[in-house]
């Protein structure tokens, strides 16, 4: 058999940092991967879906995001959802799960008890939903002694951690050889958003949308196809992610070094599906730096989806030049050349200085030439 592993939708994720416009738009880009993983669903033969966990971001997604994810999964008829409550979604009395089994399609199985569920004829799925955000016991104990026909190919659910990931080392916890010691066939994992392979038949997917930087393989889901118990099941990556993330630590000597890392910044990529933090550095120019945060605030900023940036570690040596542009002999120049002083001097006021020196180079750039303003 067939099936696509995926998990950590998070569907209704705020993305509260970004700019209103891109987070609309990586919201909808959640929403949107359903209808990616229903066309790879039909595109290779597996017409059966798992989701690990956190299908939704919270508890309370909103009406729209609810219905959205309702509507596009049943309108992939011919495939098979199962939906398993996670840590961000955890099953609660009366609660989200409680409508959502009440109103799920006919092709959408919401996997809200700890029990076997018959998958055909030749499999079953132990599902772990959680019950809590936090739990101190392993979800999946209960797949050891879990009965199921002879021969059944035994395929476990479950989100939680088989390792600490972060600020809850100890909660939700996963036995590591659970699939060795509960017989499963494979064990699809929720919780880490990135892909990651804990032994041959235990996987975690990660998210199909990403959603954050610093993540190493996200935007997948798992293509998995079993022959029989006792042999290992094959696994192939399918890329689902529209958008793609990249942080990034960019050094300057000039503003003409940006023509090669903007060359190399996400070249088999769209500039419009990019979300970028960029932490720019180096000593410049004042006329470099301006044109440096001209071009990436003015231009680069409106074609990538989001563009995330720092220029405090790009400082500014003016020249002689520089200082020339501004005024060659008069008040204005005295006064550049008091604010190059302070910037000199650093800290606090050496910065407000050296800001000041900016505004006054772009402002006096502005009324030389207005039609660059």
């Amino acid at each position: 058999m067939r099936f696509i592993h995926t998990s950590d939708w998070q569907l209704g994720k705020p993305f509260g940092r970004a700019p209103e416009e891109a987070r609309a738009a990586l919201q909808e880009a959640r929403l949107g991967a359903i209808d990616t993983l229903a066309r790879a669903a039909q595109a290779n033969d597996a017409p059966l879906v798992l989701v690990a966990g956190d299908v939704f971001d919270s508890a309370e997604p909103g009406d729209r995001v609810y219905r959205q994810a309702l509507s596009r999964m049943r309108q992939a008829a011919n495939v098979t959802w199962v939906l398993l409550p996670g840590n961000h979604d955890p099953l609660r009395a009366d609660g989200l799960w409680t409508r959502l089994k009440a109103e799920t399609p006919p092709n959408v199985i919401a996997a809200i008890a700890a029990e076997p569920i018959a998958i055909g004829e030749t499999a079953v799925l132990l599902p772990a939903p959680l019950t809590h955000k936090r739990s101190l016991s392993d979800p999946t104990a209960w797949f050891d002694t879990a009965e199921t026909a002879p021969g059944a190919l035994r395929i476990g659910l479950a989100h939680g951690s088989v390792q600490a990931f972060g600020s809850d080392p100890d909660t939700n916890l996963i036995a590591p050889d659970r699939a060795r010691r509960a017989g499963l066939a494979y064990l699809a994992l929720g919780d880490w958003h990135g892909r990651l392979r804990i032994d041959e038949r235990t996987h975690y997917s990660g998210t199909p949308e990403p959603d954050d930087f610093g993540r190493e393989a996200t935007g997948l889901a798992l293509l998995v196809e079993l022959t029989s118990a006792g042999a290992p099941p094959q696994v192939t990556d399918l890329a689902i992610g529209r958008h793609h993330w990249i942080e990034a630590d960019w050094s300057l000597a000039a503003a003409s070094d940006l023509d090669a890392l903007l060359a190399g910044l996400a070249p088999e990529r769209a500039l419009q599906d990019v979300v970028a933090r960029l932490h720019v550095s180096g000593l410049v120019s004042l006329g470099d730096k301006v044109a440096v945060r001209r071009w990436l605030e003015d231009a680069l900023a409106h074609e990538l989806r989001w563009l995330d940036l720092d220029l405090g570690g790009l400082v500014t040596r003016p020249t002689d030049t520089d200082l020339a542009e501004i005024d060659a002999f008069g008040d204005l120049r005295a006064a550049a050349e008091r604010l190059n002083a302070m910037a000199a001097e650093g800290g606090a006021e050496g910065r407000l200085a050296s800001a000041a020196l900016e505004r006054l180079y772009v402002e006096h750039h502005r009324a030389q030439r207005p039609g660059e303003a």
